[in-house]
C-alpha cells in the first residue's frame, strides 16, 4: 500500500469511506477491510456511525497505532466550544484517545475561520488529534487558512473523480505540500457503466471502477476513500493497485467532461 506524506502525517493512499454505512453493517465492513489490509478508515460526526466504526476499532486484532483514523466536525459545530465537545464525543464513540486526522467537514457560511482553526490547533497540541485539516475547502478558503491564518493543514478532503476536475486546487495543494483525499472517487456509481471507461477496462480486463480509482491513486499527492461495504468491493478496490494505465488511457480520461459534481448541499461554498 502506497502512502501520502504531508506535514509530518503519513497515511495510506487508499482508505475505506464509511458514508451511508451504519450499525452492524458498518462494523462488519470496517472489520473486513482491516482484515484485508486496509489501514485507513474515514468517518465523520455527520455520518452518525462513529460508534459502529469504534466497535470495529476496539474488536480488531490490528494495533490502534497501525490504523489511520480520520473523523470530521460538523459544519454547524465550528464554534470553539462546540468543536471541543464534538471531538470529545467522537473519541468516546470511536473508543480511542485520539484520531490521526481531524477535519472541518464543511466551511460554514459566516464562520469565524480563524477561531475554528485556532481551536483545531489547540486540539492537536493536546493530543486529541495527531494532525488537522479541512474538507470541501476551495483554493480561496485554503489560502485564507494557510497563508493568512497560518494553520498547519495536512489534508483537504474534496470530491474528485474522472468527471470532476480539481486542477487549480490540486496545483495549490501540491505547492504547499498538502495531501488531497478524494471522496466520491467513483462518482456515486455513475462510473459503473461509462463507455470510455468501459473501453479502457475491457483492454485491461478490469472494471470501469478500478480504472477510475487507479487514475486517482496514480496522481502525486492524491489519495481516495471509496465507500465499500461488501467484501467483493473492498477487494476490487485493493486489486486496482495492480492496474497499469498507459498514455492512451490517460488521454481518454482527460477528454471526459470535468464538471459533474455529485455533492453540493445548500451550505456548500462558492466553488472556484
Amino acid at each position: 500500500m502506497q502512502s501520502l506524506t504531508s506535514h509530518g502525517l503519513t497515511f495510506p493512499k487508499l482508505g475505506l469511506g464509511t458514508w451511508r454505512l451504519s450499525g452492524e453493517d458498518c462494523t462488519t465492513a470496517v472489520l473486513g477491510a482491516l482484515d484485508r489490509g486496509y489501514r485507513h478508515i474515514d468517518t465523520a460526526q455527520m455520518y452518525a456511525n462513529e460508534a459502529a466504526v469504534g466497535d470495529a476499532i476496539a474488536s480488531t486484532a490490528v494495533p490502534r497505532g497501525d490504523i489511520h483514523l480520520t473523523t470530521k466536525v460538523r459544519w454547524d459545530h465550528l464554534a470553539p466550544a462546540d468543536m471541543r465537545r464534538s471531538i470529545e464525543a467522537s473519541l468516546s464513540q470511536l473508543k480511542t484517545s485520539y484520531v490521526d486526522l481531524y477535519l472541518i467537514h464543511w466551511p460554514a457560511p459566516g464562520m469565524d475561520l480563524a477561531a475554528s482553526l485556532g481551536e483545531l490547533v489547540r486540539l492537536k497540541e493536546e493530543g486529541l488529534a495527531r494532525h488537522i485539516g479541512v474538507s470541501n475547502f476551495t483554493v480561496a478558503l485554503l489560502k485564507q487558512a494557510v497563508e493568512e491564518i497560518g494553520a498547519p493543514i495536512a489534508a483537504n478532503q474534496v470530491e474528485y473523480h474522472v468527471l470532476l476536475g480539481q486542477t487549480p486546487l490540486l496545483a495549490y495543494m501540491r505547492a504547499r505540500g498538502i495531501a488531497l483525499t478524494a471522496y466520491c472517487p467513483l462518482a456515486q456509481g455513475r462510473l459503473a457503466e461509462h463507455p470510455a471507461l468501459d473501453a479502457i477496462a475491457a483492454k485491461h480486463n478490469v472494471s470501469a471502477a478500478q480504472v477510475a480509482l487507479k487514475w486517482l491513486l496514480d496522481q502525486d499527492g492524491v489519495g481516495a476513500i471509496p465507500k465499500a461495504g461488501r467484501a467483493t468491493s473492498q477487494q476490487a478496490n485493493l486489486d486496482a493497485w495492480t492496474l497499469t494505465l498507459d498514455d492512451a488511457d490517460r488521454a481518454a480520461i482527460a477528454a471526459l467532461p470535468k464538471d459533474v459534481r455529485c455533492v453540493n448541499p445548500a451550505h456548500a461554498p462558492a466553488w472556484d
